[in-house]
């Protein structure tokens, strides 16, 4: 790995997903017919915004990336990458079944990119890509 990258931490990881849920539970609020869909491809290619940055991975200063080449996380890659939550998020509206299979695949996210010395949590392992935190993205957001 490069010495300019650093590998993010749980905890700013965490800080920014939780913004990025924010937002979706935003969108399910303020356009009602349409925030389910909007916050769902928000979920999906969220992490190829803003040059591999979603909005709260860009709030905190972290950034996706190949695991392999460093460069800034694709549409292909943040769809496979959340793709995991995804599924959870589209069983959203069937009550309990939908709402226990959202918080059981956070709890194997979590889990996984606890036990992992790469610090990777499932989607990351699909996509092969990493989430860094570099003071020099801190400075550009």
């Amino acid at each position: 790995m490069s010495e300019d990258f650093k590998k993010a931490g749980l905890l700013v990881r965490t800080v920014a997903k939780i913004l990025d849920f924010i937002i979706i539970v935003a969108a399910l609020e303020i356009i009602p017919k349409a925030g389910f869909f909007a916050g769902f491809a928000y979920l999906l290619i969220g992490d190829s915004l803003f040059d591999g940055r979603s909005l709260g991975k860009k709030l905190i200063g972290l950034k996706v990336v190949s695991a392999d080449t460093f460069t800034p996380c694709t549409l292909r890659n943040s769809i496979l990458r959340n793709s995991t939550l995804g599924i959870g998020y589209l069983f959203y509206k069937v009550m309990w079944f939908g709402w226990i299979f959202i918080v059981i695949a956070a709890i194997i996210e979590f889990l996984i990119l606890l036990g992992s010395r790469e610090q990777k949590r499932l989607g990351d392992e699909i996509a092969r890509t990493i989430v860094i935190d570099s003071p020099q993205l801190k400075q550009e957001a």
